[in-house]
C-alpha cells in the first residue's frame, strides 16, 4: 500500500498545524535539508516545490539559458526534457542502452557541439546511468552534469549516493516516488556557489537569509538588492514534516524492495523471452522506483507486447505497465503547443 504513514506522520503534521510556522524555511524544513545533505553525502541540500522545476533551476544556477544544448536521455519522463526547454535552452536527445535504459555514454559523446552547456543523466526505474563514463566526458569537455535522482532515493554507485557524483543532483518527492510528501522535490550540491544561486532562485530571486534572521519572517536578507530574478518554489513546513518521516523509513523500504527484486530477477531470468534489467556492479546500493524487464516478442510466437501486459496483469492482480514512451513519440513533449513560449526565433524554432 502507498504512501505509508502511522501516528509518526499524523503527530508531525499536528505539530506543524499547532506552531503556525506552515510558510518556507520553517525549523523542519531547515531540519529535513541538513538531514538529506547528510543522507546523500553532499554539503548541501534545499527543498523545492517539485522534481520539475529543480531541474530547471539547476540548469539555470548553471548558467544555462537561451539557445544552449542540454544532453538527455531519449527515454525518460516528458520533465526531463521541458526543463531545459522552458529556459529556452535546446534538450539533445540520445539514445539509451538496451539493457539499462539509461543514456549511452557513446551517444553523449557523439552528441556534443560547440552548444553543449549541460548533461542530464537519468537513473531510470531500478538503473544507475554510467556515472564514470560520464562524468569523465563531462570533464575533457567542460560540461556540467544535473543528476535526475528522481527514482534513486538511496542508491548508491560505488559507495556514494545518488545525487552526490554530478555537480547538481535532482530529486522528486511526487506520491509515487520512494520518499514523498504528495508533491515536493530537492536539490544537492557541495558547491557553495551553486547553493547559494539555487537558493536565490527557489525563493523570488532573494539571497539566501542569514541564519541569525531565519526566524523574523520575510523581508530579512543576506546582500539586500543583490537578487535574481525568479519565481516562487518553496516548499512548506507541513511538506517537511512528512519527509523527514519519509527519509526515517527509506532505508529499511529499500532493502525489502531489492530484496524481492533480486528474487523476481532470478526466476524471471528462466524464462525464454524474459530479460531482466542489468544491474552494473558498480552498483553498492540499489533503489527500485519501478520493477522492470525486457520482453521479446518473437519467444512469445508474437505476442503483442500490449496482450502480454493484460494477462500478465491478469495473474498478478496489479496494474502492469508500459515504460516511458521515447521523447521523439511522445505526445507531452511537443514544444509547437507553445510557440507563444518557445519560437523566439525561426532558428531557436527549427
Amino acid at each position: 500500500k502507498w504512501p505509508v504513514w502511522d501516528e509518526h506522520e499524523e503527530k508531525a503534521l499536528r505539530d506543524v498545524l499547532h506552531s503556525g510556522i506552515w510558510s518556507y524555511n520553517g525549523p523542519r524544513e531547515r531540519q529535513f535539508n541538513e538531514a538529506f545533505a547528510r543522507f546523500t553525502g553532499t554539503k548541501y541540500a534545499l527543498s523545492l516545490a517539485n522534481g520539475t522545476v529543480t531541474l530547471q533551476l539547476a540548469l539555470e544556477a548553471c548558467g544555462v539559458g537561451y539557445g544552449d544544448e542540454v544532453i538527455v536521455p531519449g527515454l525518460t519522463w516528458q520533465a526531463t526534457a521541458a526543463a531545459a526547454l522552458d529556459i529556452n535552452a535546446v534538450p539533445i536527445l540520445v539514445d539509451v542502452t538496451e539493457d539499462t535504459w539509461c543514456m549511452d555514454p557513446a551517444q553523449v559523446e557523439a552528441a556534443i557541439t560547440p552548444q553543449t552547456k549541460a548533461i542530464i543523466p537519468v537513473h531510470l526505474y531500478g538503473s544507475f546511468a554510467d556515472m564514470d563514463a560520464l562524468g569523465k566526458i563531462a570533464r575533457r569537455h567542460g560540461l556540467k552534469v544535473i543528476e535526475d535522482c528522481a527514482h534513486k532515493h538511496g542508491g548508491e554507485w560505488k559507495g556514494r549516493k545518488a545525487g552526490s557524483l554530478g555537480d547538481i543532483g535532482s530529486f522528486s518527492f511526487q506520491l509515487s516516488k520512494l520518499m514523498t510528501a504528495g508533491e515536493g522535490g530537492a536539490l544537492t550540491t557541495s558547491d557553495s556557489a551553486l547553493c547559494e544561486r539555487l537558493d536565490a532562485l527557489r525563493n523570488c530571486g532573494r539571497r539566501p537569509e542569514r541564519e541569525s534572521d531565519a526566524d523574523k519572517g520575510e523581508g530579512v536578507y543576506a546582500d539586500e538588492g543583490n537578487f535574481l530574478q525568479s519565481g516562487n518554489y518553496r516548499l512548506t513546513d507541513f511538506q517537511a514534516a512528512l519527509l523527514l518521516e519519509s527519509l526515517r523509513r527509506l532505508p529499511a523500504q529499500n532493502k525489502v524492495r531489492d530484496r524481492n527484486a533480486t528474487y523476481l530477477n532470478s526466476q524471471l531470468s528462466q524464462l525464454p523471452g524474459i530479460a531482466p534489467m542489468r544491474r552494473d556492479k558498480r552498483e553498492t546500493a540499489e533503489a527500485y522506483y519501478n520493477f522492470s524487464f525486457r520482453y521479446d516478442q518473437e519467444q512469445f510466437r508474437g505476442l503483442p507486447v500490449t496482450r502480454f501486459r493484460e494477462a500478465l496483469a491478469a495473474e498478478l492482480g496489479c496494474a502492469v505497465d508500459s515504460s516511458y514512451k521515447p521523447l521523439n513519440a511522445c505526445s507531452l513533449y511537443a514544444p509547437h503547443t507553445k510557440p507563444w513560449r518557445h519560437k523566439l526565433t525561426e532558428q531557436h524554432w527549427k
